[in-house]
């Protein structure tokens, strides 16, 4: 019989209305990492002198969570004098660490894979070298040449081509020291900051769902493709039940006993929105509708998002949400079962059999 439901459920509805207009695919652990490479200029804070800008080079191997936060491993170097205590090495500084990145343009707007601009905030730790600074070797500093830096900047981003697969960026950025001394005391100094400006360029690389980007899933859509499968149910109800009885006919015991006819109008289907086991009030206006003293079996399914360990949880709080509320109304449970995800659609449902 619980293949039965499944068989129908599946048949029935394909894909679970949800809530929202938009939503984006759960993106697997490998996706959404991006490589990226940058040049710009710096100066010192004070802007005494500007000129000559110091040349700035770096690289950046980065990772989106979601549309919105992200994080990436940066490495800069810079070249000049410009607030480096004139070190005769080639690369006079180097600054490594850690950024996390936050889109602003997916936080107050729908996400959209084609967007073309975006605005993104960067902000991070790092450490920092110093080459050639003699005031970084004094004991009131520590005795080291090594620093700990803030990043804070802006990326200014245009995703470019077909596929959005290069993303074009400026970024005005300030770097600054927190520990120039003396005893590396952690501050925010002026005199011990570069602002910056960078260019560059970061690919994306291609992702399971096929894309370079977040999946997009038209909700419309599925709600529209929801509704011609019902209709379709409506209108070839014979051939449904011939569907049914044959997986039914599957599970029957070899020996004789009384099966009773399934019909569409056997079965109440209950959808929930993602990751949710709260009954909505069609949900309940649809239960009501079985009366008291019949007997049901009721059956939980998930869309495929999540671990099995979560899905099979949530089906199961659904199946049981369901049984809980049927109970109260003096409908008799007879089984209620979460099966977590059953094929390949979103099944964000419970299929009540009333027998």
């Amino acid at each position: 019989m619980k293949k039965l439901l499944f068989t129908v459920s599946m048949l029935a509805l394909g894909m679970s209305s949800l809530h929202a207009q938009v939503a984006y695919q759960k993106a697997k652990i490998l996706d959404n990492v991006y490589l990226g490479a940058e040049v710009g200029g710096s100066t010192n804070l004070r802007f005494s002198p500007v000129f000559p800008l110091n040349g700035m080079f770096g690289l950046k191997l980065g990772k989106l969570f979601s549309p919105v936060w992200g994080a990436n491993l940066e490495i800069q170097t810079a070249m000049g004098d410009n607030g480096f205590a004139n070190s005769h090495t080639f690369f006079k500084g180097i600054n490594y660490g850690v950024n996390f990145t936050t889109n602003f343009v997916n936080i107050f707007t729908d996400y959209d894979p084609q967007r073309r601009f975006e605005l993104s905030s960067e902000i991070g730790m790092a450490k920092g070298i110093i080459y050639g600074d003699p005031d970084l070797i004094l004991d009131e500093n520590m005795g080291d040449d090594d620093e700990l830096t803030c990043k804070t900047g802006l990326i200014f981003a245009w995703n470019l081509g077909q596929k959005r697969a290069w993303q074009l960026y400026a970024e005005p950025a300030i770097v600054w020291n927190l520990t120039p001394g003396p005893g590396d005391c952690v501050r925010f100094n002026k005199n011990y900051a570069l602002p910056m400006l960078m260019v560059g360029m970061n690919y994306k690389f291609k992702t399971s769902n096929g894309t370079h980007n977040f999946k997009l899933l038209n909700v419309d859509d599925l709600n529209n493709e929801i509704n011609d499968l019902r209709a379709q149910l409506a209108a070839k109800p014979k051939e449904v039940v011939k569907e049914v009885v044959k997986e039914v006919i599957k599970e029957v015991p070899t020996h004789t006993e009384s099966v009773q006819e399934i019909r569409i109008d056997n079965l109440v289907f209950v959808t929930f929105q993602q990751g949710k086991s709260i009954l909505t009030a069609d949900a309940k206006k649809a239960l009501d509708n079985i009366k008291a003293g019949r007997h049901v079996q009721v059956v939980g399914t998930c869309s495929p998002e999540g671990s099995k360990e979560l899905n099979d949880r949530l089906s199961q709080a659904r199946a049981d949400v369901v049984a809980d509320y049927l109970k109260g109304n003096g409908v008799i449970i007879d089984e209620a079962t979460g099966k977590g995800v059953q094929g390949v659609t979103s099944n964000r449902l419970a299929v009540v059999y009333v027998k």
